[in-house]
């Protein structure tokens, strides 16, 4: 029997009360964010706190984000790592960027992370040529949803055996599974997880957190 809980009203409570471990400087930056046009884009608490047990989970020491918005997501990332670890951020917006600057400086963070202003494949691409391929313990893409394949394939390479590829809104709001939506961001999720179903080169898993979020563990 399939059974995907519905958390609303009090159960949302009684989650946010038993599960969620906040801090005064996330919430910060989620209220700052949440003013903001395209708020949307921010993952939520509970997926961030995710990523981070994730990334604590694979003992990971370097990392790599596609798509950094406003750095909740990197900020989750970089508190996970030890103090040698490295965050390699990917974003286009330099607006966007300089309010997870003064976030990760206040947490002490901002020397394990590395942002880079440019279009993320080229970005990606550079990391591979420094020799970083089989290198990088996880990985979280959240980004424009048309090169969602391309970011999926050049962090594959990027991770090594036993680390993760996160990836974001795989849900889409249900319109993945709506065959009849034909938008180009529905269709390239829709394409990439239909991949993913039947990619020998990591095991695969759903969690139901946010827009939904696919967890492959590359073999």
């Amino acid at each position: 029997m399939k059974s995907w809980p519905k958390i609303d009203g009090a159960l949302a409570d009684y989650v946010d009360g038993n599960w969620l471990r906040d801090s005064p400087l996330k919430r910060r930056l989620r209220e700052e964010t949440a003013k903001m046009p395209g708020a949307g884009m921010q993952i939520s608490a509970h997926q961030g706190q995710q990523i981070g047990l994730l990334a604590r989970a694979v003992g990971a020491r370097r990392a790599v984000e596609v798509g950094t918005f406003t750095g909740y997501s990197a900020l989750c990332i970089a508190e996970a790592l030890p103090e040698d670890g490295k965050l390699w951020c990917c974003d286009v917006s330099e607006q966007w960027t300089q309010i997870g600057k003064r976030y990760w400086k206040e947490a002490g963070l901002e020397s394990r992370i590395e942002l880079t202003v440019a279009p993320a494949l080229k970005t990606l691409d550079w990391l591979l040529a420094q020799g970083l391929a089989g290198q990088i313990d996880l990985a979280f893409i959240d980004a424009d949803k048309t090169n969602y394949d391309a970011y999926y394939e050049r962090c594959l390479k990027l991770v090594r055996r036993g680390g993760l590829v996160l990836i974001d809104n795989v849900i889409w709001g249900g319109s993945v599974a709506n065959l009849a939506d034909k938008d180009a961001d529905t269709e390239a999720i829709r394409a990439l997880n239909a991949k993913l179903r039947k990619d020998e080169r990591v095991d695969l898993t759903l969690f139901a957190v946010g827009d939904g979020m696919t967890c492959a563990l590359k073999r």
